[in-house]
């Protein structure tokens, strides 16, 4: 279940097993590699470079550079010049430090050896910053990449300002389909707003390394946005394909920027995964099933209740120490909106000017803040009557399966075959034409997946805008390493129970409390 993060500790364990090797070749007791703060004083006192790099190893992404500078440096006492064994070195550090400890060709040279071939400070210093380049783009497409929470879509399983380690290796690497790119930034140069960090000049298809596990039900999954392939740049934060259906295209092209992007550019999210290929889903009175079965509930799930008190107001001191954080005032007198979990909901309940308390119904499918003027709801169309509480049954798709085409159910499989996988898709009359072809079948060529957010009732989400490809799925969240709560201040913000804690995804535990009942 947590092979992801065993590799992970398995990595910096094994690094640190090389670097006690590489001490004893060079006459340091071996032991002091192995103790934190203290072996990497000792490393830097070693390649001779200043304290003051104890403070930046400490620093995200600096410190990163002075890891190079140091595995770098360390390989020149052993007569390891060439570029391309730093570059090795440092992308796969654990095996090659181990080799070059255990390796009897490599002996050790000293300081002394590596002032003989002394570069200059200028030439020293751009290797360290190109090698350091090199490695986290590779370690950051292939391994590991960092992500942080923008919003609440997940609260409270995930909450805004949790910063995330995503495996990449769980489902397979993917290979990027633009590889020419400016390193560190995903589709827009850094402080721009339309200047794109890639070029077009190479276009791979969709392809990934061998995977160690499927995606399972609800993991926590970073993918690319499935309707980011199209983007109104003046409006990012919605939709291309809802501003149509509320302004027009011609007005959309006419007045704003707009611009295509391939699948690996595209916005990343993160949502729970709660349905696999084939599986069925249908949401009934907000709760959802999965294959006729009430789904999984996360400990930390919420929905929108609507809460009437007797006019006074709340205290938001103690509503932020229950993370309580999502309250908005109603039309209504005295009724607020309040996104609550089973455990606050018991709590507001429980407050002496409350008097009555439901469950919000999402029952039309709009919001009421003028985002939408037509109907969100995937598929988009008149056709049913679906909602964010009321939705399905719908079957997703899955690799192999040939469907059934009608007039009724095309903008279903709509995208699928447009975009997704590339086909031309025409109707004349009542008839279906794909690629020039009348037919009214249609083979799946990939597996598709149904995302949610824990926030039920706040989440923009696979109901919104249907199923996600396998070839948008970007990797497992497995850890969080630091997470700052907004609504705090100073040393107030940090959330000391969440630093350095492992995603649960519980669904192993869950199917075991089924099977027992």
């Amino acid at each position: 279940m947590f092979l992801p993060t065993l590799l992970i500790v398995l990595y910096f364990l094994l690094s640190h097993i090389g670097l006690f090797l590489l001490f004893k070749k060079a006459g340091i007791e071996g032991w002091k590699a192995l103790v934190p703060f203290y072996g990497t004083y000792v490393a830097i006192k070693q390649i001779q470079r200043p304290l003051w790099w104890m403070i930046i190893y400490y620093i995200p992404f600096l410190g990163f550079i002075v890891w190079v500078g140091i595995i770098v440096e360390l390989l020149k006492q052993f007569k390891i010049l060439d570029f391309w064994q730093h570059a090795l070195a440092v992308i796969f550090t654990p095996f090659y430090l181990t080799y070059v400890g255990l390796s009897a060709e490599h002996q050790y040279a000293g300081p002394e050896f590596v002032k003989s071939y002394q570069k200059s400070k200028i030439r020293e210093w751009a290797d360290a910053i190109s090698f350091a380049v090199i490695a986290a783009t590779l370690i950051r497409a292939i391994y590991l990449e960092a992500f942080t929470i923008p919003t609440s879509s997940m609260e409270k399983s995930l909450m805004v300002g949790d910063f995330l380690f995503v495996s990449k290796l769980s489902y397979g690497s993917r290979i990027p389909n633009t590889p020419i790119f400016f390193p560190f930034a995903h589709h827009t140069m850094w402080f721009t707003e339309g200047v794109k960090s890639y070029s077009e000049l190479i276009k791979l298809p969709y392809a990934r390394l061998p995977k160690m596990q499927n995606v399972k039900r609800n993991e926590s999954v970073v993918f690319n946005f499935p309707a980011g392939d199209t983007v109104v740049i003046q409006h990012q934060n919605r939709t291309y394909y809802q501003m149509v259906r509320d302004n027009g295209r011609a007005m959309l092209w006419k007045q704003f920027d707009v611009v295509d992007r391939p699948v690996d550019k595209r916005e990343n999210y993160i949502k729970r995964c709660v349905a696999l290929p084939g599986d069925v889903i249908k949401i009934k009175d907000a709760d959802l099933y999965v294959n006729n079965e009430l789904a999984f509930r996360p400990e930390g799930i919420q929905f929108s209740y609507l809460v009437q008190t007797n006019g006074q107001g709340f205290n938001q001191k103690a509503l932020l120490d229950k993370d309580i954080t999502e309250m908005s005032r109603t039309n209504m007198e005295n009724v607020y909106e309040v996104n609550l979990t089973d455990a606050n909901l018991e709590y507001i309940k429980s407050l002496p000017q409350v008097k009555r308390v439901e469950k919000a119904s999402k029952s039309l499918g709009f919001y009421d803040d003028g985002r939408y003027t037509n109907n969100p709801i995937f598929p988009n169309t008149d056709t049913t009557s679906w909602t964010e509480d009321n939705f399905g049954p719908l079957e997703i798709p899955y690799k192999g399966q040939t469907v059934n085409l009608t007039l009724e159910n095309l903008p279903i499989y709509d995208r699928i075959i447009r975009v997704y996988e590339g086909n031309t898709l025409e109707v004349k009359g009542n008839e279906i034409y794909i690629n020039g072809e009348v037919t009214n079948k249609y083979s799946i060529q990939m597996d598709y997946y149904w995302m949610m957010g824990d926030n039920r009732h706040n989440s923009q989400d696979s109901r919104f805008w249907g199923f996600v490809p396998e070839d948008h799925i970007v990797g497992k969240a497995v850890f969080i390493w630091l997470s700052l709560d907004p609504n705090k201040s100073w040393f107030g913000k940090i959330r000391w129970n969440r630093l350095f804690s492992l995603i649960h995804d519980d669904s192993e535990a869950y199917q075991e409390r089924k099977e027992i009942n």
